[in-house]
């Protein structure tokens, strides 16, 4: 008889990944993974193994989720890292658009006002003194930047900020902060700017010819003339 492969338990370098066939019923699963795991199990382990579970194209609930965590965990050496599955739930789609969609803007942001999105923003307009754009992905301000602006507000370290005319107050990019000098001399800018978080981990300004080069995926452009 053809040995069952429902369950396939792979040994990594972090830890042990189980792989769940998202074809085969529930109940033989679980009867599969049981047995699996007290086989990997058998001997005494002093150190703990992180598991993580892949469940594939199985759409698994919250408490098939955590049956699945309980199983493993009576395992006294096993902790469950994660569970991971290729099926988005209706709430995780819309999230995940609304967080990689650009979101435009037309109009100047006022002293108070705060302008925030989950993903990209595209103001086309200033920023006064005293306003603050807010954005989960980059900012990207066709005007004069001269409020505050936080970009990767939700931990993105790769989100940037440009802006036609950059006289910011105050610049934020993730953990990652800079404040303006005392003054700026708006005469003097006259060419766009970018900032961004470096190799070095610092939030550092330059020109915004260069983010091509360090943020190639910012363009999706692939036609021609």
């Amino acid at each position: 008889m053809k040995q069952s492969q429902n369950v396939v338990i792979k040994g990594t370098k972090d830890g042990l990944t189980l792989q769940l066939n998202d074809k085969c019923a529930y109940n033989e699963l679980i009867e599969e993974l049981t047995e699996k795991l007290d086989a990997v199990t058998k001997k005494d382990e002093d150190a703990l193994i992180k598991v993580t579970v892949q469940t594939g194209n199985r759409y698994v609930t919250e408490e098939e989720k955590e049956e699945l965590r309980q199983l493993i965990r009576q395992r006294r050496h096993l902790v469950v890292e994660d569970i991971r599955s290729n099926v988005l739930t209706i709430d995780e789609a819309v999230q995940w658009k609304e967080e990689n969609e650009i979101v435009s803007y037309a109009g100047r942001i006022r002293s108070g006002q705060v302008l925030e999105v989950p993903g990209d923003l595209l103001l086309i307009g200033d920023v006064n003194p005293g306003g603050t754009v807010m954005a989960g992905g980059s900012i990207f301000v066709m005007g004069a930047l001269k409020g505050m602006a936080h970009a990767g507000c939700y931990g993105n370290d790769s989100a940037v900020i440009s802006a036609a005319k950059m006289m910011p107050s105050q610049l934020r990019i993730s953990g990652h902060l800079t404040r303006s000098p005392d003054r700026y001399d708006e005469e003097e800018i006259t060419e766009s700017e970018c900032a961004f978080i470096n190799e070095a981990q610092q939030l550092v300004i330059d020109r915004l010819q260069v983010l091509k080069y360090l943020r190639p995926d910012l363009s999706t452009f692939k036609g021609g003339f």
